[in-house]
């Protein structure tokens, strides 16, 4: 390979539409990159991903380049950029709260298995960080929960179902995300805990998955003073990269950024910039996911660095080598990835399995099981079959991780498929306080309330108005459809139930326990309340 070839390989990268845009392929022709980064804006359904998929390998291989490492967000829950055609998994608050650390195994087998069908190989999961904050705004149910021997636990058996599947899991974000107020998509978070506190439970989850042979760790965009005495985040900090994750966990697999035009990097260091210093502080790839002339920027910014000796050859030559071994390990060579996505292939086992029946089932499965009744005092649940009043908060992107929501399904459709007859308002985010009034005094006339929230935890506008429906008299259910911390807004509700998640089988599965067709067997991974600690649940009290 020639230099520019070895840092392109170093390089990954996104796009914008449905079909590989002219910027995409000039990357992988004239700079060689060695990998893309697929999200929702290049989803349209699950044939056009593999073509598209399909494309992009068949422009490198005419390169003469490597396979592609083509990679996704599809943590399960609210972060994943596939959701139509597949069976999407819960997410990961909602697995632990179902208590099987094998259904976390089943959750990412079932997902890389689809992945790799449709031609991705590198999955950005699983989220390791440790969620000791409730007030943490950008990870929560995205963790397993709050134990750090727990999220090993489970986070171990998703990265052993991803690799069994062929896909490459990314153990992230190192050395933990858990306990930062701070969205690093919006600014630059710190961790001030002492190094026995990191070691003891940010960083467990991750020497674990070191050990346990994970093909890449990803960096967090956060600034650790324990482990950095110059104010730069993790991303960019040898110190902890090279020093701590390289040689003292001993960890020789792929460390990747986070996307390098979050807030926490572009406005602090700038992007092109800060690729060069990620590489100087041991990273092997560096991602980029939206801006074509930052992507060339950052080709071209380490080639430079080369040449006039800031980088050696030899160090880019090293994480060239991690990169070509991990695509091997996971069988991603020029003979696997030949074959087009043509109607034969749509008609084979592989493809026909995504999002079919089998897969679904697991899904349901895992789902079913994590419903969590926190609270159910005067034995509101199950509900009666009678007229009942449901208002709902309409789910939306609380992170730019989210990147979109837009369900198809609300709670009130759920509960009436059940059989409980239904009379549903639901409330955009930013309606809630105009409206609380009118809904609080129209609950008055409805035996039966159901309120689901959605991070009322955060929004105070939610948390007042599940008061004026109390204020009113009313004994709503409270169904708290992301946050499980919702309750520290209205601790005195009579009934709480968690279901970790928006998506519709979430609800469905709600819907269940709701109607009492189904058990509540769901048990909080997280302290929600000093009266419910984690372990909480069961059929409430």
């Amino acid at each position: 390979m020639t230099l520019r070839q070895k840092i392109g390989q170093m390089v990954h990268c996104g796009f914008h539409g449905y079909e590989p845009s002219e910027e995409i392929v000039r990357l992988i022709r004239e700079r060689g990159i060695g990998g893309v980064i697929l999200f929702a804006r290049n989803v349209r359904d699950i044939r056009q991903v593999a073509a598209t998929n399909a494309e992009l390998q068949r422009i490198a291989m005419e390169a003469g380049l490597p396979p592609l490492t083509i990679a996704i967000d599809q943590e399960g829950g609210m972060v994943a950029r596939l959701t139509e055609g597949v069976a999407l998994m819960p997410g990961n608050m909602a697995i632990a709260a179902g208590g099987s650390a094998e259904a976390a195994y089943e959750a990412a087998r079932v997902t890389g298995d689809e992945l790799r069908a449709l031609g991705i190989n590198l999955n950005y999961a699983p989220v390791l960080d440790v969620n000791v904050n409730p007030a943490n705004p950008v990870i929560g149910v995205r963790s397993y929960g709050e134990s750090p021997e727990l999220v090993g636990d489970y986070g171990l058996q998703a990265i052993r179902g991803l690799q069994e599947a062929g896909v490459t899991a990314t153990a992230k974000h190192f050395p933990g995300h858990g306990d930062t107020d701070v969205d690093s998509h919006l600014d630059l978070p710190t961790i001030s805990h002492s190094r026995e506190r990191i070691y003891a439970v940010e960083l467990a989850p991750f020497k674990r998955a070191v050990a346990a042979g994970v093909d890449a760790i990803m960096s967090s965009h956060i600034y650790f003073p324990a482990f950095e005495s110059g104010k730069v985040p993790v991303t960019l900090s040898r110190n902890v990269l090279t020093g701590l994750l390289r040689e003292e966990l001993g960890f020789d697999g792929v460390i990747m950024t986070d996307c390098m035009e979050m807030k926490a990097i572009a406005d602090h260091y700038g992007t092109v910039k800060a690729a060069v210093m990620a590489v100087e502080a041991g990273a092997d790839c560096v991602l980029i996911s939206h801006r074509h002339d930052l992507q060339e920027g950052a080709i071209d910014a380490l080639v430079a660095a080369v040449e006039s000796g800031r980088i050696s050859e030899a160090r880019i030559d090293a994480s060239v080598r991690r990169l070509l071994a991990m695509k091997r390990r996971r069988g991603l060579t020029a003979d696997a990835v030949a074959t087009v996505a043509d109607d034969a292939y749509y008609a084979g086992d592989a493809f026909r399995r995504v999002g079919g029946e089998a897969h679904r089932a697991v899904a349901r499965r895992i789902s079913e099981a994590s419903v969590t009744v926190v609270k159910n005092e005067g034995g509101l649940l199950p509900l009666r079959r009678e007229r009942t009043l449901v208002i709902g908060v309409q789910a939306a992107a609380v992170s730019e991780v989210d990147e979109s929501v837009d369900l198809p399904m609300t709670l009130g459709q759920a509960l009436a498929a059940q059989g409980v007859p239904v009379e549903e308002r639901t409330v955009l985010l930013d309606d809630v306080a105009g409206q609380a009034d009118a809904l609080a005094e129209l609950a008055r006339s409805f035996g039966q309330v159901v309120v689901g929230t959605y991070n009322a935890s955060f929004r105070p506008e939610q948390a007042a108005f599940v008061r004026a429906v109390l204020e009113s008299g009313g004994k709503p259910v409270v169904v708290a459809q992301r946050n499980p911390y919702d309750i520290q807004a209205f601790p005195d509700v009579p009934a709480y139930v968690l279901t970790y998640e928006s998506r519709p089988l979430a609800l469905q599965s709600a819907a269940k326990v709701l109607a009492g067709t189904a058990e509540a067997r769901g048990r909080t991974p997280v302290a929600i309340h000093p009266d419910y600690p984690a372990g909480s649940g069961g059929n409430g009290r």
